[in-house]
Parts: structure tokens; sequence; C-alpha cells
């Protein structure tokens, strides 16, 4: 068994410069994911970006056979490793790996043998390209069907198209709203894709997914000794994700002890580890998501009025899927078409009975949800067509159809217009936005703020900083 690493002494590279310099924190200065395998094809070392990319920490993935931390079709089919002969150069192989949140990820793998000294196979190095950026990820390119992943054409959707761009290309902080299942998760990706740290990782975290102790490590990290069972210094998501985009879903979970930690990075993006004394100063942009209103949270005393002020720089709402119309029409031949060929089925669509549930069904759980019926459904059809007895039985029951949507309904506002194409800066699209949103609620600020997803308090700030103040018998609205 490989002697776990704590037992060693750290590796050092010695001959080159002046003085020996540690090797691993060397390798964490490689933008590019690296996995060091020995002769067993066993990982013995990765570096900080190929924690990021696979989701699994080096502790974790040191002694594990390389095709459990990668998880990549090559394991199975032409691995890279296996085909390096004696004596050849490095071979590449594209395919997709599965990371830890069980996303599938298109990558690049180039794998090159390590000899030692006298010439023999010590092991091998594995760099990943992650290629996201070279496919239909980008934001940049809008087809028939949608933009940046996103199916869809409704005027609701139109809105957060016509926004994504412009807000990609600045630094704010942003907030992303919506109920559960409407793809926040997709937006936040979205807007990392389309900006300039495009290039740099991309690192997500669960702020209700660990106990307030482990959150705190993960995000800010900790020093040896910080508590038991803290034998060596670990990096926290912060510093992971430095040069590209933190995004904390579930921001409404965050315990308020952690408010205050994150409230002080975005004053100063200075990062203090747990049990540290010396802050690391980290450039990152957060994306924060969350379901819950958050205005009622602070009222409640249960989140910080001023990091939500922090955070709701620019806010972005993603509609309920029962307010997008025609989407779900869309919706369910886009899924369809993408299971028949992930099951190698011919199933050619839906029986009218079928479709007409589907579409008067209001979805609760948002596309999540449209999406694991049209899953479930093309799994049980024995057919060429797809009928309501292949539909989840609770879709026919009576309590459903208590709570059906009208199959045709009014497209509620836009919660913001989008800027003109000509507005040069976020600045001046958010003055149009605001202009607008003030026209749509014929003055009444409060209205106002409701159609732009603030809070009224936000709007007062954002309108006097732009020179857009109202009459006294308007500002008492």
């Amino acid at each position: 068994m490989t002697e776990p690493p704590t037992a060693r002494a750290a590796p050092r590279i010695d001959g080159v410069f002046d003085a020996p310099i540690p090797f691993l924190p060397l390798l964490d200065e490689i933008p590019l994911a690296v996995v060091l395998l020995d002769r067993e094809r066993t990982v013995v070392a990765m570096n900080q970006a190929a924690e990021v990319l696979t989701g699994f920490p080096a502790r974790r993935a040191v002694g594990l056979p390389c095709r459990h931390v990668l998880r990549a079709n090559v394991c199975v089919r032409g691995c890279p490793v296996a085909e390096l002969a004696a004596g050849s150069g490095p071979l590449c192989r594209e395919g997709d790996i599965i990371n830890a949140d069980r996303l599938r990820l298109p990558v690049r793998i180039t794998a090159s043998a390590l000899h030692d000294a006298r010439g023999h196979l010590a092991g091998y190095m594995e760099t990943i390209e992650d290629l996201r950026l070279f496919q239909n990820m980008e934001p940049k390119n809008m087809n028939a069907l949608g933009y940046a992943g996103f199916i869809g054409q409704s005027p609701r959707m139109g809105g957060v198209f016509k926004l994504l761009p412009s807000i990609a290309q600045t630094d704010s902080s942003v907030l992303v709203t919506g109920e559960t299942g409407t793809g926040k998760d997709l937006l936040a990706e979205a807007l990392h894709q389309a900006s300039d740290r495009a290039k740099g990782p991309f690192v997500k975290v669960n702020c209700g997914a660990l106990p307030e102790t482990l959150l705190e490590s993960e995000l800010f990290g900790h020093v040896k000794g910080a508590f038991t069972g803290a034998v060596e210094n670990k990096s926290g998501r912060f510093k992971l994700a430095h040069n590209g985009t933190l995004f904390l879903t579930e921001i409404g979970d965050l315990p308020l002890s952690l408010q205050v930690k994150l409230l002080s990075f975005l004053d100063d993006k200075t990062v203090y580890p747990l049990g540290g004394t010396k802050g690391l100063k980290v450039d990152v942009r957060i994306i924060a998501a969350t379901h819950r209103d958050l205005e009622a949270m602070v009222r409640e005393g249960r989140f910080r009025e001023d990091l939500l002020f922090r955070l709701n720089v620019v806010r972005m709402h993603l509609p309920p899927l029962r307010e997008r119309g025609g989407d779900v029409d869309m919706l369910l031949d886009h899924f369809l078409a993408q299971f028949n060929a992930a099951f190698q089925k011919r199933i050619g669509g839906f029986e009218p009975a079928a479709r007409k549930l589907l579409l008067r069904y209001p979805y609760p759980g948002n596309v999540r949800e449209l999406r694991n019926i049209v899953e479930y459904a093309v799994n049980v059809c024995d057919g060429e067509i797809i009928s309501p007895r292949h539909l989840p039985t609770y879709m026919t029951r009576p309590e459903a159809r208590r709570m059906e949507a009208p199959v045709a309904r009014a497209e509620a506002p836009l919660r913001a217009a989008a800027p003109r194409p000509g507005a040069s800066s976020w600045r001046e699209a958010e003055r149009e936005l605001i202009l607008e949103a003030l026209t749509q609620a014929r003055g009444r600020r409060g209205r106002a703020a409701e159609i732009l997803g603030w809070a009224r308090s936000t709007l007062w700030r954002k309108m006097r900083s732009h020179g857009l103040e109202m009459p006294d018998e308007e500002e008492r609205r």
C-alpha cells in the first residue's frame, strides 16, 4: 500500500535554484490540471487546478486508481496511459470526465511517461484541459432554440439573454434568484464562460451542504494545527478560485458567523484561513444564488443586511417555468431528443393527450422536474410514442389537476428591460434599466423595485448614484 503523504518528507526540487524549493506548491502554480501517477496508475499527487476540475481534494485522491478520480470515458476505452509504449512520446485523447458534482465535462487528456535518471519507468503525468470554452457553453453564440445553454424564446428569458453579456464583462458581484430547478447554476456558469475570467477556475460551493465548522475550512482554508485533525495546511475554495469565479449556491443557508467573514472578503479581497493570522489576497468574482427571500431573512435577523447590499450589486432573476409560456413545448422536444440519443431509442414524440397533460402541469420543480419527467417517460416507453401511461402517476392525480396552469397564459412583465445595444458600460445599462422600470411602474419606486427584483433601499441608493432624484410626493409612495 502506498505510504500516506503525511508520513513522508515533503518533496523538494534540488539543484535548480540556489536553495531547495517545495515541489507541491510549485505544481499548484501550473494553471493546467496536472495528475501524477505511479507505475500502477495510482495517483501520487495532483495540483489545485486538478482539484477544481475533478472536485476531488488531493488528500482524498492520493492512493486511488486514476480511473476512480477522473472517471473518464477514455478510462474504459483508449486510456492514453495504458497505450504508452516504451520510448513513445505523449499521447492525447479527448473525452468526458464525471466530476464530484456528477457533471459531465469535456476534456483533453495528455499522458506522458516519466523516467528516472537510469531511464527506468518511474510513473506517468497526465494534464487535463477543460474544453468547455471551445464548445457550446460560450454564451456569445445564440441559436434558434435559446442561449448560453438555456432552451427558450419567451420574453421572460429573452430579458435574461440580453442582460447576460454585459453583466458578464464586469467584476461586480451577482445575486441570482429564482425557484428551485430554474437553472441558477447554469446561469452562473454562463456568466463565467462569457467573462474575461473564462480561462480561470469556476468553483462551486453549496453553503447548505456542510456544517458550519467544516464549511469555514472549505471556504477559507485552514492552517496546520487549527483544530484536531488539521495535520497540514489546506487551501480553501477562495484560493482555488483565484483569477476565476466563486459560485456560492444556497447563500441563504450561510451561517451568520461566516456571513461576517464573507463580508470582510468583499471589502478587502483578503482571505484569512481558519487558525491563521496572515491574510492572502485573491482575485475572485463572487456569484451567489438562492431560492430564499433574503429581504425577509434580513427582517427576521437571519441574514445580514450589509452582506445583502454587497451581494446585490447586480440581481438576475430566473422566472419559473409556469411563467415561460411556449418554452415548455420546446423543452419537451429538446429533452426527448437528448434522451433518445442517450438511451439509443427512436421515440417519435408525444401523443396529443400526453402532451396536453405535460403542457398543463405547473412544474413546481421547474425545468429540472420537466427533464426528470421526460427521462422517466423515455425509460419506460416500449413503443414509438409517449402516451399518458408512460408519465409519472402523480401527474394524473386529482391534486395535480387542481394545480394545473392554464394552457395559454399572458407573459408576465419582465423584471427588467434589457439595455439598448448601444449601452457603452454596465453603469449606463443599469441607468436605463432603472428608467425603464420606473416607466413601467408609472413612477412608483416600490413597484419599480419589485420589477427589478431589488430591495427598495437598493433602488433608492442606485437612483441617487445615477442622479435620478424624484419629487417629494413620489418619494413617499
